[in-house]
């Protein structure tokens, strides 16, 4: 069985309530099928007194599936370490979430060489942490593609995704390498999408500034290009 193609919308830090009725008037006339809610973080553990922190418990009590976990711009403005964010994937799963987890390298890590050791490492701390994979899907997002307006090439985003399917099929298994889904997340707009796409190891996206844009319907519709092939 073919893995089914996933898009992620992160809005991050923005969108007012008018700003989202009309994306989401626009997402309704075109049918988007899913009706998912994704939430941008959550606390490593049970609930508690830490201030300005969401718990697992109040997203799974709230019907919320999808959480986002270690995203760049967690990692680098809370200091995030790589078995710091393994902890609260851990966790998440353990209270019923489904997690997409982010992995990327910076341009110095890129332009050093270093992307797959930096890649690995941070799939490595997941993978010390949890068993069970089914609920876990793995978005490569470069940093220096973040909101930059640079987008790395299908061809960069597929030796990465394939270098990181082949871990999880040397350190995991067969399996796990062949079912998860590993999507691509980086200034992804509705102009690259589809070459992005039709990579054979890329199943999707997680976008950020795009997807509070109409051509978000875009993007998500660039599964078709999957189907298609």
């Amino acid at each position: 069985m073919g893995r089914k193609f996933f898009v992620g919308g992160n809005w991050k830090c923005n969108g007012t309530s008018e700003e989202i009725k009309i994306l989401l008037s626009l997402l309704n006339a075109g049918q988007v099928p899913s009706g998912d809610v994704v939430a941008q973080n959550c606390w490593v553990k049970k609930g508690g007194a830490f201030t300005g922190e969401i718990s697992a418990e109040m997203l799974a009590n709230l019907r919320i599936p999808w959480v986002i976990i270690g995203h760049s711009e967690r990692r680098a403005l809370f200091n995030e370490s790589n078995e710091f964010v393994g902890d609260k994937i851990a966790y998440a799963l353990s209270q019923g979430l489904k997690v997409i987890a982010c992995v990327g390298e910076s341009l110095e890590q890129r332009e050093s060489g270093s992307t797959i050791e930096v890649v690995a490492a941070q799939t490595k701390a997941i993978a010390d942490k949890i068993s069970k994979w089914s609920d876990v899907v793995l978005a490569y997002e470069p940093v220096w593609a973040i909101g930059t307006g640079k987008v790395a090439t299908p061809a960069q985003a597929q030796e990465v995704h394939l270098e990181l399917r082949n871990w999880l099929q040397k350190n995991i298994s067969a399996e796990v390498a062949s079912t998860t889904r590993i999507i691509y997340g980086g200034s992804v707009n509705g102009g690259n999408c589809k070459e992005l796409g039709a990579q054979p190891d890329v199943d999707g996206f997680l976008v950020g500034g795009a997807s509070l844009k109409a051509e978000f319907l875009d993007i998500i519709k660039a599964a078709e290009v999957k189907r298609n092939a």
